[in-house]
């Protein structure tokens, strides 16, 4: 009997082979939607005809590394801030991408204190990940695209004085 749960647990994958397989699926996702990897740090918006506007910041450009943050072009009634947005790190050699966190303006240590137990992040890190996942999955689904982008060159969030 041991010898059939030892192989059931081989050809399962950990938490952790999980969370990796799901990092690459959200760089493929990324890449086939917006390929953030051809476009300019700048701002972007994406607008199709659902009324729920996506904005694209590509932040930085390392030569393997991307820094991103996607969010929809309005700010939530409750916080003031952009919601849902999610921070974003494609490693363009490994081929996979992660949301560092969802929440806007907190960072991971932020949102679960200091020196978590390493199954909360693991737990935290599936949960947004997952979120990501499923998010670009909608928004491929309502028709955003790489056609649908355009770069703004002269930006203004619904924060501020003026509209995009």
């Amino acid at each position: 009997m041991s010898a059939v749960l030892d192989s059931r647990n081989a050809l399962l994958p950990g938490r952790f082979g999980f969370l990796m397989g799901l990092y690459a699926e959200n760089y493929h996702r990324l890449v086939r939607l917006f390929a953030p990897q051809e476009l300019a740090p700048g701002f972007y918006l994406s607008s199709v005809d659902d009324g729920l506007d996506v904005r694209l910041q590509v932040q930085e450009c390392h030569p393997y590394t991307l820094e991103l943050e996607l969010t929809y072009n309005f700010l939530d009634a409750h916080t003031g801030q952009p919601s849902p947005s999610a921070q974003l790190r494609m490693y363009t050699d490994a081929h996979v991408a992660e949301a560092l966190h969802c929440h806007p303006g907190r960072h991971l240590w932020q949102v679960l204190g200091p020196f978590p137990p390493a199954h909360t992040v693991l737990q935290h890190r599936l949960r947004m990940n997952g979120f990501l996942s499923r998010w670009l999955e909608y928004l491929g689904e309502q028709g955003h695209s790489k056609g649908t982008l355009e770069r703004l060159e002269d930006h203004h969030w619904p924060d501020e004085t003026s509209p995009i």
